[in-house]
């Protein structure tokens, strides 16, 4: 009988392993998890030689958000890590230093991207679009004039959102996206912003500011890219979380203009008329679902806009219905499932970074290998179906 062969061990250095693991604030229990081992066993692979096979210690890798080599090298390499943007999160308790670093590794991967795109331009012998004087505000600009200027810039008539049949008006956040790329803004999807009670992120730079935004309900998509695109306007970086009365006073600016951006006044007073004396006390659900509807909106943010616009007293809102709406967004699940292998690595980097990409590659300016490395693939095939179903949609 043939002996089986024994699984290649390569000569790692015990300690880079360790290094990895603590660098990306992976426990020993979860790094175990990742490789079907007892956390015994990754304990005596960092403290041994000896470790890992050579699979392995790839998947070790890419848990750690790290290159393979590195676990060859004797010291840990240089590592410039991004200064995390201003926070405008609510926090209840200190900050988390896991949770820290969780979002540097997401703002590191959107400034790789970034250079990424800046350099894809450079390839094609292209220069990066910019940003139009007229998109950018102050906070002490009304917020209803600079959403107004907004829509303006991203050639965005209000008759485009409410034509939006309202059985498609889930691909609102789409279409937004593909206003912000259009214009020149990096617009990435990530689904570890949730895990922080993160809605967005902005890395504003120029050219090619950046704006994250996550996995929530598409209403509340929509209104996370034009509360960030606001975020833009005031070329100001930050990290979004949930809202609340006591919000820092650049986060209700934002709000306000990501309300005014997709429920202008005007159209409000042309469907409801001028706000009536008193203030409604409550409104049915029947009603308000009708009016969130015309507007392509979720009806939690046209209550919101409503309460703003002094139609609805604030009371009914904070006592009544955001409770409701809150547990309702967090027990929020997509079930789209992809329409062919390589759609989730286009739908994190967005069709403006996939466009690029693809323009290189064509034109025979980078490699496939280049192309995949690009767009975080490993496996061609799925770099080849983002090419077939590029031009087509």
């Amino acid at each position: 009988m043939a002996v089986a062969a024994k699984k290649q061990k390569p000569a790692l250095n015990p300690q880079m392993l360790r290094w990895a693991r603590e660098w990306r604030g992976r426990t020993l229990e979860e790094a175990a998890h990742r490789v079907g081992k007892t956390p015994e066993d990754i304990a005596e692979w960092e403290a041994t030689p000896g470790g890992p096979t050579v699979r392995q210690a790839r998947t070790l890798a890419d848990f750690y958000n790290r290159q393979f080599l590195e676990f060859f090298r004797s010291t840990p390499p240089p590592i410039r890590e991004p200064r995390l943007v201003t926070d405008f999160r609510l926090h209840r308790d200190a900050p988390n230093p896991k949770e820290t670093r969780e979002l540097k590794i997401i703002q590191a991967w959107a400034e790789a991207q970034r250079a990424n795109a800046l350099d894809l331009f450079e390839e094609i012998g292209e220069a990066p679009p910019s940003l139009p004087a007229e998109l950018f505000s102050t906070p002490d600009s009304p917020s209803e004039e600079a959403a107004e200027r907004a829509r303006r810039v991203l050639k965005f008539p209000f008759i485009e959102q409410t034509k939006l049949p309202a059985s498609k008006r889930d691909e609102l956040p789409a279409i937004i996206r593909k206003k912000l790329e259009g214009l020149g803004i990096l617009t990435l999807k990530h689904s570890g912003l949730a895990d922080f009670h993160a809605r967005g992120i902005c890395i504003f730079a120029t050219p090619l500011p950046v704006i994250i935004f996550g996995n929530e309900s598409p209403a509340a998509q929509a209104f996370t890219l034009a509360h960030e695109l606001a975020h833009v306007s005031l070329k100001e970086s930050g990290i979004s979380g949930k809202r609340s009365k006591d919000a820092a006073a650049i986060e209700r600016w934002c709000d306000q203009f990501a309300a005014a951006f997709l429920m202008p006044r005007s159209e409000v007073a042309a469907l409801l008329g001028p706000p009536r004396r008193p203030q409604l006390e409550e409104m049915t659900d029947e009603w308000l679902n009708g009016i969130a509807s015309h507007f392509r909106v979720s009806a939690h943010a046209m209550l919101i806009r409503l309460v703003n616009l002094d139609y609805i007293k604030a009371s009914f809102y904070w006592g009544v219905k955001k409770p409701l709406f809150d547990a309702h967004e967090a027990n929020y699940k997509s079930f789209g499932r992809p329409k062919y292998y390589g759609s989730r690595y286009r739908s994190s980097l967005g069709n403006l970074y996939t466009g690029l990409v693809l323009e290189a590659w064509n034109s025979g300016r980078i490699t496939n290998h280049s192309a995949a490395e690009y767009m975080g693939i490993k496996n061609f095939e799925h770099l080849f179906d983002i090419r077939s179903h590029f031009a087509g949609s």
